[in-house]
């Protein structure tokens, strides 16, 4: 049994309230671990810790915190192999997976961080003939809460902890109480590389009264979420009144067009992992495909085709491709989509079945599925399900095919598939997304902003836009004679 304990002021610390939360391990279907059901008392620690923290860390050079950020990568790519390990068997996702991106994206985010923070600039206007100067300063805000989500823990757990920590705050943190052993090893590489004490601490349990005391905590300042939409409305309910600033990178129903003129083969061999990557889990996956008409059907066989050769197994086996739902309510949750997919219009091509995968027959697994739906308005269409189900529609024009991507409530990302320049640039400018790719899918440059539009979130992420708002921008004006 792995027992997990919060990360506060450097230490390692079991719950005040001594209350604790099964941990199980999707793969195998069984409780291999616990970890704390932190209350108020905890957050409140945790704050201390980081408000006493605060004036010492937001004075540190920024050389200085450059280079502890620098080594916290550093360790984390030293230590890929035992934390890719710690995320497959929490997650459920393949450990090849792990190995390839998530923890590597890691480690980049401090990485990356620590190289802008030392590019950030403030800015300066001369008001000429009126003989003032005015400069703006960015200063950090104090300490801010990060909450982040289950389907890439460390992934976006350090998306946000390494520019809050670049800017100079100190961080109150909350990983996802479904896959918390990745963040709870995090707390040893930031003591090894010399983090200041209380500077970061991670507080671990459900986000009803973990994630509440955090937000509702009347000095932490900003709060940072990734999850889905009903969570992100509530935390925007509480913390809006309070007047804290709010990052939410919530939902996504994202669309995949793909049109005749495309690069057929890249296009075919990308959607199946745009469609399925992660089991379905990550909230840029094209879950809704539309294929232009003169190319439906053959693109239809083709994906069906392809889809089927992907291997549905145990994470650490090196043939995987689609490893375990996260968790037996996630796979339930998945699963009710495909038992009604024909009441809601959908008519199912391939998968939609449980697997019994040998040695793990109580694991959370289930095939990649593909339902075809005549009408964007039904639920598979417009809900988020957020596992490895996509659906299928043809179009016969650009305009009819625009109409439905935008036609939804979310609008993180899109992809679109054409080799017309003029296409291109039409429908970039208007389809309501906060992250368009062409011809292309998750090609991320950390410099740009990350976010989406609509019940999608509020505010960016990513590159400056990040390091902006984990700071307060101050005006300066001096007259001068």
């Amino acid at each position: 049994m792995v027992t997990i304990q919060n990360y506060i002021n450097g230490e390692y610390l079991p719950p005040v309230a001594d209350r604790w939360i099964a941990n199980y391990d999707p793969s195998m279907g069984e409780v291999y671990g616990q970890i704390p059901n932190s209350g108020s008392e905890d957050v409140e620690k945790a704050y201390q810790a980081a408000k006493e923290a605060f004036p010492s860390w937001s004075n540190t050079t920024l050389e200085e915190r450059s280079k502890i950020l620098s080594k916290i990568a550093q360790i984390i790519t030293e230590r890929l192999p035992e934390l890719a390990e710690a995320e497959s068997k929490d997650n459920g996702k393949p450990l090849s997976l792990a190995k390839a991106i998530d923890i590597p994206r890691a480690s980049s985010n401090f990485q990356f961080f620590a190289n802008a923070i030392t590019q950030f600039a403030s800015e300066a206007h001369e008001s000429v003939g009126l003989n003032a100067m005015n400069f703006t300063l960015r200063q950090p805000i104090g300490v801010v809460g990060c909450i982040s989500p289950w389907n890439l823990p460390l992934y976006l757990f350090t998306w946000k902890i390494a520019p809050a920590l670049a800017a100079g705050n100190c961080v109150v943190a909350k990983p996802s109480e479904v896959t918390p052993v990745t963040a709870y090893l995090l707390g040893e590489i930031c003591n090894e590389a010399g983090l200041p004490k209380g500077v970061l601490n991670i507080v671990h349990g459900l986000g009803t009264t973990t994630g509440q005391a955090i937000v509702e905590h009347p000095d932490i300042k900003a709060i940072s979420f990734t999850g889905g939409t009903k969570t992100g409305a509530h935390i925007a309910s509480v913390a809006a009144p309070m007047f804290k600033k709010l990052s939410l990178e919530l939902g996504g129903k994202n669309p995949n067009l793909i049109f005749a003129d495309c690069n057929y083969e890249k296009m075919l061999a990308t959607t199946v992992r745009s469609s399925f990557a992660n089991q379905g889990q990550i909230c840029l996956c094209g879950s809704r495909i539309f294929v232009e008409s003169t190319i439906y059907e053959q693109f239809k066989s083709d994906f069906i085709s392809a889809v089927s050769q992907l291997t549905v197994g145990h994470p650490f086996d090196s043939e995987t491709n689609v490893g375990a739902l996260v968790s037996k309510a996630h796979l339930e949750k998945v699963k009710s989509y495909i038992d009604n997919a024909t009441e809601y219009g959908g008519r199912i091509l391939y998968g939609g079945k449980e697997v019994l995968v040998e040695n793990a027959e109580n694991g959370y697994y289930l095939q990649p599925t593909v339902i075809e739906v005549e009408d964007n308005q039904c639920k598979l269409n417009q809900e988020e399900i957020f596992g490895p189900i996509v659906t299928l529609m043809p179009f016969d024009s650009e305009e009819e095919v625009l109409e439905m991507a935008n036609d939804v409530s979310y609008g993180l990302s899109a992809t679109i598939w054409t080799n017309n320049l003029n296409r291109t640039m039409r429908l970039t400018k208007q389809i309501q997304a906060g992250i368009v790719w062409v011809n292309t899918w998750l090609m991320r440059d950390l410099r740009t902003p990350f976010g989406g539009v609509k019940n999608s979130g509020v505010g960016r992420e990513g590159g400056f836009e990040a390091l902006r708002f984990f700071t307060e921008p101050k005006n300066i004006c001096i007259k001068y004679d």
